[in-house]
């Protein structure tokens, strides 16, 4: 008998709950068992519970140990923290994975991408650690650890070799930051003494974004703490398409949380307008982690055949199809596939 996973499944909130359930129909599409256990998070939560974060999606995710997680909104401004970090320094997913490649049939200004960008989670700027000195003056502190910037070095470098990848770039602001940021560049030097087979570079934050709009091919895989990490995947994302393309991995030594990385986009929610992309391609990740590699290609093959065809494409690819209907055209595609 086949094995039943359990998963922790939040829809989120605006379009994620569509997005959701079209990804859902395509995994159970795949012949896999799974136990879905669903959670409100965010607005909707708080207004079932009382809690942005109920107490049984933190036990759920304890127990299971894998989590599917459509877009929340957090309110800017509104005196709590993101669901997403919270969730992240929860449970400490330190190395947020996203790569970064093109959709066949797909056209952008950059073809043929395939980028790797490995974010520090926990620490950073967002360890929101702020607070007015006097009125009128904020002080906002980044901390760095050892232990934080040697493990999303080691991540990097060992999904390096293990996965062929030949070159990191290292990146910083250690000119300005050179406490903080220089003790980030130690611990990545001393991780690449034991990886001579990948080709070890730095390069200043400022100059990597000049550097990726004019020329992204020179890079491969790419790590960095918190903030830049955000900034430079979501630049990344517009090589591809978008954000509504690509997926995004948080990742712990006893936990992971597979999300969308775009936003909740309520003026379209409900309408059956939403992509599902990024969601499904966070979920193929997903695949791969619980070792269903085997589903993970065929899901992977089937949605780049729905993009080669151009046909049951979503309005924000060009296409005129729905959610619903996208969603049925990857799995007819999966299907003619088997």
């Amino acid at each position: 008998m086949s094995t039943t996973h359990t998963i922790t499944l939040i829809p989120g909130d605006g379009i994620g709950p569509e997005v959701t359930d079209a990804v859902v129909r395509i995994l159970e599409a795949t012949g896999i068992r799974f136990n879905w256990e669903r959670f409100a998070a965010g607005a909707g939560a708080f207004e079932q519970h009382g809690e942005y974060i109920p107490k049984e999606l933190y036990a759920s995710i304890e127990r299971n140990h894998v989590a599917l997680k459509g877009p929340v909104t957090t309110p800017i401004g509104e005196g709590f923290s993101s669901i997403n970090v919270t969730l992240r320094q929860k449970f400490e997913l330190f190395a947020n994975f996203r790569p970064i490649k093109n959709l066949p049939g797909l056209e952008t200004r950059y073809p043929n991408v395939d980028l790797i960008v490995i974010r520090e989670n926990t620490e950073g700027l967002y360890v929101g650690l702020e607070h007015e000195v006097v009125p009128g003056v904020v002080e906002s502190l980044k901390v760095m650890t050892e232990k934080g910037c040697t493990r999303i070095a080691k991540f990097a470098f060992a999904y390096a070799h293990t996965h062929g990848r030949k070159k990191i770039h290292a990146i910083h602001k250690a000119n300005i930051m050179k406490m903080s940021d220089g003790l980030f560049l130690r611990c990545c030097r001393e991780v690449a003494k034991g990886y001579p087979s990948v080709t070890y570079g730095e390069h200043i934050i400022d100059n990597t974004c000049m550097q990726l709009v004019m020329n992204p091919y020179q890079y491969d895989t790419l790590v960095m703490e918190n903030l830049y990490g955000d900034i430079v995947s979501d630049l990344c994302a517009a090589f591809v398409g978008g954000l509504g393309l690509v997926p995004g991995a948080n990742l712990g030594a006893e936990a992971a949380i597979f999300e969308a990385v775009h936003g909740s986009a309520p003026d379209i929610a409900g309408r059956d307008l939403a992509n599902p992309t990024a969601l499904l391609q966070s979920a193929i990740l997903m695949l791969r982690h619980i070792d269903e590699g085997a589903a993970a290609d065929r899901v992977q093959a089937a949605l780049e055949k729905t993009y080669a065809a151009k046909k049951s494409l979503t309005r924000d690819v060009g296409g005129t199809a729905g959610t619903r209907a996208f969603a049925d055209a990857v799995i007819e595609a999966m299907q003619q596939g088997s």
